[in-house]
């Protein structure tokens, strides 16, 4: 199959780009480059695009007889969300109207979203399964429920079969060290704990009074290529049913405090932890069910131990900016 990968510059995209590539399909990435790395385009052809421009969404879908689309193109930090709330629905949601707008003209008719588990905001019950309430508390989670709302509807209408798939929290790089954790600045835990540890320089550790059994933020912690794994599955997914919604997460949470005290045994260093507030609109605890997941998935897992010794072999992380 000739299949899309909108975002496939960025971490998750350029991962699963490479999981396409090694199951014999050709992925087409379709990025802007704002979040992403034109040098990780390496493994199909690359359209330089905006997601929110729907002519040239049709255009590159027509040009490459794209079977069916992945969607991954989107702003995706919490805090920034909270600062620049319209910036957010603009991207996410406007391009994935102009998306779903631009397959059907071009009669594309399988789409696998990339969503969040941001959609169900504090957990009201652990682990979380895909009926748990939808009560965003941020607006990044907000505006990847509105988009779900939105595929819902229209997708249907316009004879799309859909996959919607909410992911938690993606740690990991491939072991080849191709490509890796990169981003301006760095976000997330794991890379910034591990480049603290190798080099000495501090952990901000963001929120010691969370409701949660040591104050620190729990998390349901996925390798990325698990991750791109699934996302690839559920386009074969597709061609036997109409929708799919569906966690994605190893059903375990782990701790800030137990990520630090992990990385630490792994690789025999002391991390010096700087504490600081938590930031506004991070739940306490995102922990997923994933009995769903297992009866269409069946994938082995990455344990948090294997995702941390994979990545001090490669070191590729201390790359990045």
């Amino acid at each position: 199959m000739n299949i899309m990968v909108t975002g496939g510059a960025g971490y998750i995209g350029s991962h699963t780009a490479k999981i396409i590539r090694r199951r014999g399909h050709t992925p087409i990435v379709f990025d802007n480059l704002s979040r992403g790395w034109v040098d990780w385009v390496r493994y199909g052809p690359f359209v330089y695009g905006d997601v929110r421009d729907e002519e040239a969404l049709y255009q590159a879908l027509r040009a490459f007889k794209v079977d069916a689309v992945i969607h991954f193109a989107a702003l995706a930090l919490v805090e920034e969300s909270v600062q620049k709330p319209a910036l957010y629905f603009d991207h996410n949601v406007r391009g994935t109207l102009a998306l779903v707008q631009a397959m059907a003209r071009a009669g594309v008719r399988r789409l696998v979203f990339s969503s969040s588990a941001a959609v169900y905001g504090q957990a009201q019950s652990i682990p979380i399964a895909e009926d748990h309430p939808k009560e965003p508390t941020n607006p990044y989670g907000l505006s990847k429920w509105h988009a779900e709302q939105i595929l819902d509807t229209v997708a249907s209408t316009a004879g799309i079969r859909l996959a919607m798939l909410r992911y938690f929290n993606v740690v990991g790089n491939d072991p080849d060290g191709e490509i890796y954790e990169r981003h301006e600045p760095e976000t997330h835990v794991l890379p910034n704990l591990m480049r603290a540890a190798l080099t000495g320089a501090p952990f901000y550790l963001f929120g010691t009074d969370h409701e949660t059994p040591d104050g620190t933020a729990v998390r349901d912690y996925v390798d990325v290529l698990d991750l791109a794994e699934a996302h690839v599955a559920a386009l074969d997914v597709l061609e036997s049913r109409d929708r799919l919604i569906s966690n994605v997460g190893r059903g375990c949470g782990v701790s800030v405090r137990e990520m630090v005290s992990a990385v630490e045994r792994s690789l025999g260093r002391t991390v010096t932890v700087v504490e600081r507030p938590k930031r506004p609109g991070d739940p306490p605890e995102l922990v997923a069910d994933n009995t769903f997941l297992k009866t269409w998935f069946d994938h082995p897992f990455k344990t948090l131990s294997e995702v941390i010794e994979g990545m001090a072999r490669q070191q590729a992380f201390l790359q990045a900016p």
